[in-house]
This record gives C-alpha cells, structure tokens and sequence, in this order.
C-alpha cells in the first residue's frame, strides 16, 4: 500500500468523524426511547441524524490511544492496556463533554444533557459519573470493534469513491450547519 497523503488521511478521518456522529445520535436516541421511555426528540444540536460532539469524541480517541493499540507489547502489558484505553477515554470523553457543555451554552444558552442534575455524582449538571463510564466502554468498543470495521469500509473505496463521500457528507454537514444557525 502506497504511503497516503495529507489529504486522503482528512478525507478517511473526516469519513470517521461522521460515522461516530451518526452512531452518536443512534445511541442517544436510543437511551432517550428504550432506556430511559422519553419519547423521541432530536438529540443532535443540528437538524440532521447525528450528534458532532461523537464524532469529535472519536477522533480524539483515535489520536491519543491509535499508536497505543498499534504498537505490539509483551504479554503483561496486552492485558493491562484495556484498562489503561477504558480509563484513558472516560477522561477524553469526560473533558470533551464538559468543554462542550460550555461551548454550546455560550452559543445556543443551554446543553443538551442537563439530565446529569439527577445523576448521583455530577459536576453542574454536565458532566456525570455514569455516561463518563459508559463512554469508557463506548471506547473500548470503538477501538477494539467499531474503528476496525470502518478502516476496511473506507479502506474498499476508491480514491474517486471516497472523495465523492467526503464531498457529499462536508456539503450536507455544511448546509445543515447553516440551515441550523441561520433558521
């Protein structure tokens, strides 16, 4: 496999981003329906299905933990690094949730999850202990299962192929973000 470019890695990367938002939204609605028997709302912060902060939370894991899960290491070390990943991206997630509590506030006047206020162990109702454990698992999942499955899907697209799929997702992200903030 020939070496990729800057620019192919953005579009992979951008491809990711985008999938982890839709899985995002899923899960959330998901919790909002069946777990918790809500009702339904759009849980994503933009009009389409899926839910950016996921996918920013997903990058971010592949940054800081992708040459962790690469790197071959003895035995002993194998079996600690689940715990070492699942610690590490409830911190990730943690921060980014509560750095994002924040930005939307400024931006919109409220977050999305003010829920967390009925959560034993919360910090201002925006982040809490329990969804920072669940995306520690979430992590595990999306290194160990979830992040492979989309290296191959991505991976069997051409070049023309997935720049046509980086296209058509940046222009629908692009106008839903504007139809959102403009509306």
């Amino acid at each position: 496999m020939a070496r990729e470019g800057l620019w192919e890695k953005i579009q992979r990367y951008f491809l990711y981003f985008f999938l982890y938002s839709v899985l995002g939204w899923l899960y959330e609605v998901f919790l909002e329906v069946v777990v918790y028997r809500w009702g339904f709302s759009n849980r994503g912060v933009l009009f389409g299905p899926y839910c950016p902060v996921y996918g920013v939370g997903a990058l971010a894991f592949l940054l800081c933990f992708r040459r962790l899960m690469d790197v071959r290491q003895p035995r002993w070390v194998r079996m600690v690094k689940p715990v070492s990943v699942f610690l590490g991206c409830m911190a990730v997630a943690t921060v980014i949730e509560l750095a994002t509590s924040y930005l939307l506030e400024a931006l919109t006047g409220s977050w999305p999850w003010q829920t967390y206020l009925d959560y034993k162990i919360n910090f201002e109702g925006r982040i809490a202990l329990s969804p920072s454990v669940r995306f520690g698992l979430g992590g595990l999942l999306f290194l160990y299962i979830l992040q492979p499955l989309f290296e191959k899907m991505v991976g069997i697209l051409s070049d023309r192929g997935r720049r046509a799929a980086f296209w058509a997702v940046a222009g629908l992200m692009l106008i839903d973000s504007a139809c959102t903030w403009l509306l």
